[in-house]
């Protein structure tokens, strides 16, 4: 069959959205659709989702408004691939039924007794089996949260999963997990499959997925699914994965040195790797693509940090957005815009949501420092632009002290549509930023993904010729010298008042 005559399904769930895209055999898009939906946020530091009705609910919507769009024949989608947010974790019963609200990725950070205890638990033997630190989007102490606070739940639980695997077992039966994504598991899988020796403290070893690679055929969609989400059964379905991991097959993160910047409702960087280092700041681990590493890394702050200032700061905006008015969002830039680089001596630490990598600290607080009676909400709110910036210059920072050379830089997700963010960002680092001409994102990642394994590529050095680049942002000489002066500031600022954090 040509390429042209056979068609792909990406579906990826986001934290606020669920997008979808179906494309044609030579990566071309077809059409897309996208799904809103909630947060929900019960107590300080707990962030759910009702997977049943927001990740699966999603989908089925998204599958039938792609078909609807575009009058395909629903047997001329050859594969689906699903993504999702990583790092996330979902007990259900054996009719795949969630037994309560999914525990979302790092933002959630109930856990911390939990890290506690496993860190006793294994005592001179931690360093030994857990290959990164333990922080809040570690996925064994989410199920170690569940199994002492929610003892009928564990229980009952016949699998613990993360959302790509739970999508992937609602679509075809098959409970999988792909290989990037285990290591979030840690340390209940190892380079075999389940690790069954360090389960006890954590659960059963076959309440656990097994280990498949992210773009591997796993099933078929079941007739059931089927009738939810108009596809027709027998369709190839992949394992699925993490939300970054497909995003950063969508912008062509397939050779080493290249580093991906997701600019989504967190900061996500995935750096494909010919090594792995050991640094507990960071994530090594597998890379989607077979045989090969990356570096992981994940702050906890990026587009909830804009929204909030959104809600909180300009809120007239998103009522003139409301009533036929510009996206707030590119007002807010375009007010921040006026303000000069470094904010004139504003610094903000961004950790409003505590923080992952590189400080690991759940109990991080956000911070204004040098606020002056001149300072306007365009400072706020350029200078919030501008701490996520040193945030993700601190993860730079550490790869060059691994050895690990950047040589090239491909942004993606909602926050490259914010021209100043992007250009704070290349200011920061003093390096070009690339921006690919399709931007949908995950979802994409996911579709180009079953091309592949459906064999319109023999591999992805070919498949990586389908992507190009639509801008480059240069940085600024001076304001790349004004950052570099002010780095130290914002690293000194939280090492000065961590323990104040903790305390409050």
């Amino acid at each position: 069959m040509e390429r042209e005559s056979r068609f792909f399904m990406g579906i990826d769930v986001g934290t606020y959205e669920s997008k979808g895209v179906l494309i044609d055999g030579e990566c071309r898009i077809i059409c897309q659709a996208a799904q809103k939906h909630g947060l929900e946020n019960p107590r300080p530091g707990w962030y759910e989702h009702d997977a049943q009705a927001v990740w699966w609910g999603d989908v089925c919507k998204i599958s039938r408004l792609l078909l609807d769009q575009s009058g395909l024949d629903p047997a001329k989608i050859a594969c689906v691939g699903l993504s999702a947010l990583g790092c996330d974790c979902v007990p259900v019963d054996k009719n795949c039924k969630p037994l309560c609200n999914a525990i979302l990725y790092g933002i959630d950070s109930r856990a911390q007794e939990e890290i506690e205890q496993i860190k006793a638990y294994y005592g001179d033997r931690f360093s030994k089996v857990f290959p990164r630190s333990l922080v809040s989007s570690s996925i064994s102490p989410k199920i170690l949260w569940i199994k002492n606070h929610l003892p009928a739940v564990y229980a009952k639980t016949y699998k613990f999963l993360t959302a790509s695997s739970f999508l992937t077992a609602k679509m075809t039966g098959r409970y999988c997990i792909d290989k990037y994504l285990s290591g979030s598991f840690a340390p209940l899988y190892d380079e075999n499959g389940v690790n069954e020796a360090e389960c006890g403290l954590f659960c059963r070893p076959d309440q656990l997925a097994e280990i498949t690679l992210a773009p591997d055929v796993v099933g078929t969609v079941t007739p059931e699914a089927a009738a939810l989400t108009g596809l027709m059964p027998g369709t190839k379905v992949l394992t699925g994965t993490g939300d970054s991991g497909a995003e950063s097959v969508s912008c062509g993160v397939f050779t080493p040195g290249t580093i991906m910047i997701q600019l989504g409702s967190t900061c996500f960087f995935i750096y494909n790797a010919d090594q792995l280092p050991k640094d507990s700041r960071i994530w090594p681990g597998h890379y989607l693509i077979p045989d090969t590493y990356c570096v992981a890394a994940g702050t906890n702050n990026g587009g909830t940090l804009t929204k909030w200032y959104r809600d909180q700061l300009f809120a007239e905006l998103l009522e003139q957005e409301a009533t036929g008015g510009e996206n707030a969002y590119a007002v807010m830039a375009k007010i921040a815009g006026t303000v000069p680089a470094g904010s004139e001596g504003l610094i903000t630490l961004p950790y409003f949501a505590g923080e992952r990598t590189p400080i690991n600290d759940p109990l991080a607080k956000g911070m204004l420092f040098g606020l002056q009676s001149h300072h306007t909400r365009a400072h706020l709110y350029r200078s919030a632009l501008e701490g996520i910036g040193y945030s993700i210059a601190q993860h730079f920072e550490v790869l060059d002290e691994n050895g690990l050379p950047v040589t090239k830089i491909m942004a993606v997700g909602g926050g490259t549509k914010n021209s100043l963010w992007l250009q704070i960002i290349a200011d920061m680092l003093g390096r070009e930023i690339l921006v690919p001409e399709v931007t949908v994102g995950a979802s994409y990642g996911d579709a180009i993904l079953c091309a592949l394994a459906c064999g319109c590529y023999d591999s992805f050095e070919a498949l990586g010729q389908k992507i190009r680049v639509a801008q480059t942002v240069r940085p600024i000489a001076e304001n790349h010298r004004l950052y570099q002066k002010n780095k130290p500031v914002f690293r000194a600022l939280y090492e000065a008042t961590k323990e104040l954090m903790h305390q409050i």
